[in-house]
């Protein structure tokens, strides 16, 4: 099972951190290829993702873990879904650890990990969707910097 896991140290307060990650709303500002979000409830969202030939994707999502200002987790649904085929199991955590520093500067260490179970022809190239994840969580940490920063 491929796990990619990127940490990075964004110079603001959990709080701030966590208003952006726990608000599915604000993805398409800083998650890589979402055009949009819908179908918002407590525990599940659906990102619309942009393919390179401009059409969109629908992606549904479940939340399995919310600890505020420490810990996010959602899964992939993937049956009936076009990623089906390719993944059994994508489990993306967000991680939160707060950084004070002496001078009173607040900066918060994010550890973002995706989990993914693969099948069929994809368990044969596993080093394929580790490249792809760490390009896509990379992206997603420096989206999620800027969003913050605003």
């Amino acid at each position: 099972m491929p796990t990619t896991r990127l940490t990075r140290t964004l110079p603001a307060a959990p709080a701030a951190v966590w208003r952006v990650l726990n608000d599915p709303y604000h993805q398409e500002r800083w998650w890589p290829r979402v055009r949009r979000v819908e179908d918002v409830d407590l525990d599940r969202f659906t990102q619309v993702l942009a393919t390179q030939r401009g059409k969109g994707v629908r992606a549904d999502f479940v939340i399995l873990t919310r600890e505020e200002e420490r810990l996010l987790e959602w899964e992939q649904l993937l049956e009936g879904s076009p990623f089906e085929r390719l993944m059994e199991e994508a489990v993306t955590s967000f991680t939160l650890a707060p950084i004070d520093a002496d001078d009173g500067v607040v900066a918060t260490s994010v550890t973002v990990e995706l989990r993914q179970r693969l099948r069929g022809w994809s368990r044969l190239a596993p080093f394929l969707f580790k490249g792809a994840a760490k390009r896509q969580l990379g992206e997603a940490l420096d989206g999620l910097a800027s969003a913050v920063a605003r």
